[in-house]
């Protein structure tokens, strides 16, 4: 009796649940369409039932097809999302200072803590008045000699698929990324690209699949019963694998750093200065976490979040971008090889094109920035950005109120036929300075905008330029046996779906 008791005041409890939201989403809901039917307490989930994450990132740009650029879906029990894709919507979402990460993001937080990317509020934007700086010109030319160091290797570890009919970049890309993104984070290496299945690089991948199960799972409007799923505790494990990690360098560059501290006239200890000459493992250049180990106002955990959140932004980003990157430049060889005559026009001798990349030397490849710039049109790095409202915003008309989730569909933002035609189409001279038409703020933000915009978007740039010169120098670049079209997927990055394969000629 008892049993039956708790069952019917659980029902009970979820009916409220439900009834409480939709009349809280109602004005939404007769505001902006929504994909139909929606069924009591299921909403439009059953759309999503047994789907993996491609054809999920599908049958949302489907209904964006049937509905417009903006529209409202149903999850389990009046759990509602409002998805846009307009310029108008997004002016007023993305530029509101009263947002936050929506909670797709608080997924990362077992690993992230609240580091720069899931902070809101005055600790978002002091941890952004101390970040920033890292930034700056002069440290990104130092990580310009890793990408050249890291890039060199990949185009060795390369040789080997030399007349192959087809092999795996994106694995490489992957690993590749990882490398770069720990030498200029940490300072260590890792060398991922020769042992892939170092502990701490599958812990970063194996907890990237997680998350995606728990965005799309059934219970996701229910965290407290995330223990329910079988991978909660596989996704401890891994967060402790990579915490584990990132202490082990941070407690090291202390004791080092300490070693090296200078005494102040008062006897105590002053701010610690670093040089070009003060790597703690023998480098003569500084990391990101050298950089932040220098900010007095912030403890040892402040800056395990940010390196751990350097990490989780700096490595998915600029492979999907490098990947993409060749993938397009495989099946457009008119547009490689006009690429591949700029780097020649550039890099004129042997020891030019054999020797570093430099930052104005890249500075002059002018078709090269019209390259990357169409590919993150048509494949953007990050598809989806997510936000919750924190106070009512006016969106198209509509009050929309606070606590509700935000889906802006980047994805979709970059193919609005009026500001690109015929969008499908991969052109670099919609870039050119002679191209036709005007684009707004608002139509092509690959890196997001306003104040929350990605502070890593020249890191990410300068990596994609140095990785693509070099393997264009080295290689010729063509589809797979297999390979006739790039298929897709999209989840907290834009991904390859399937087998898509490469082929490369020694140049």
């Amino acid at each position: 009796m008892f049993t039956i008791l708790v069952l019917l005041a659980l029902v009970a409890f979820l009916w409220l649940v439900y009834h409480r939201r939709m009349a809280r989403v109602a004005k939404i809901a007769a505001h902006f369409p929504h994909p139909k039917p929606v069924l009591p307490l299921l909403g439009n989930a059953w759309m999503f039932a047994n789907k993996d994450a491609a054809a999920i990132f599908h049958t949302v740009l489907d209904l964006h097809k049937q509905c417009g650029p903006d529209l409202v879906t149903y999850g389990l029990f009046g759990d509602v999302q409002l998805h846009v894709s307009s310029p108008k919507a997004i002016e007023r979402i993305l530029l509101s200072k009263v947002t936050k990460k929506n909670y797709i993001y608080e997924y990362l937080e077992p690993w992230l803590g609240s580091g720069l990317l899931l902070s809101f509020g005055e600790k978002w934007f002091q941890r952004r008045k101390i970040i920033t700086p890292t930034f700056h010109f002069k440290i990104l030319e130092q990580f310009l000699e890793v990408f050249n160091e890291e890039t060199d290797r990949l185009v060795t570890k390369l040789e080997q698929h030399i007349g192959e009919e087809e092999f795996d970049m994106y694995q490489y890309i992957t690993l590749h990324a990882l490398d770069s993104i720990c030498e200029t984070s940490m300072g260590v290496s890792i060398n991922a690209l020769d042992n892939p299945d170092n502990a701490y690089v599958q812990a970063i991948k194996d907890f990237g699949s997680i998350v995606i199960q728990r965005t799309f799972s059934a219970l996701r409007s229910f965290p407290l019963l995330y223990f329910l799923h079988p991978f909660y505790w596989r996704q401890r494990k891994l967060i402790k694998t990579m915490h584990d990690f990132t202490n082990s360098v941070i407690k090291a560059k202390r004791q080092a750093l300490k070693k090296k501290q200078a005494t102040g006239t008062d006897g105590t200890a002053s701010r610690v200065v670093l040089s070009d000459d003060d790597g703690v493992y023998g480098k003569k250049r500084l990391s990101f976490l050298d950089l932040l180990m220098n900010e007095t106002s912030m403890s040892d955990a402040d800056i395990r979040e940010e390196v751990d959140t350097f990490m989780f932004e700096g490595h998915d980003t600029t492979t999907s971008g490098i990947f993409f990157s060749l993938m397009a430049l495989a099946m457009h060889q008119d547009i490689q090889k006009r690429l591949y005559e700029e780097i020649g026009s550039v890099l004129e001798t042997e020891e030019e094109r054999h020797g570093p990349l430099t930052n104005g030397t890249l500075q002059r490849m002018k078709y090269l920035d019209m390259v990357i710039k169409e590919v993150l049109r048509v494949y953007p790095s990050v598809p989806i950005i997510g936000r919750e409202l924190l106070e009512d915003v006016e969106i198209d008309g509509c009050q929309v109120p606070r606590g509700t989730a935000i889906v802006v569909i980047l994805y979709n933002v970059h193919r609005n036929a009026v500001v690109f035609p015929d969008p499908e189409r991969f052109d670099p001279e919609r870039f050119s300075d002679d191209a036709p038409g005007t684009r707004g703020p608002y139509d092509y933000i690959p890196f997001s905008v306003g104040a929350r915009n990605c502070i890593g978007q020249k890191y990410a740039l300068l990596e994609m330029k140095v990785t693509l010169v070099k393997l264009l120098l080295a290689y010729k670049f063509s589809p797979g046996k297999t390979t006739d079209s790039i298929c897709i997927q999209g989840d907290l990055v834009l991904r390859p779906s399937g087998n898509m394969g490469l082929r490369i000629e020694r140049r």
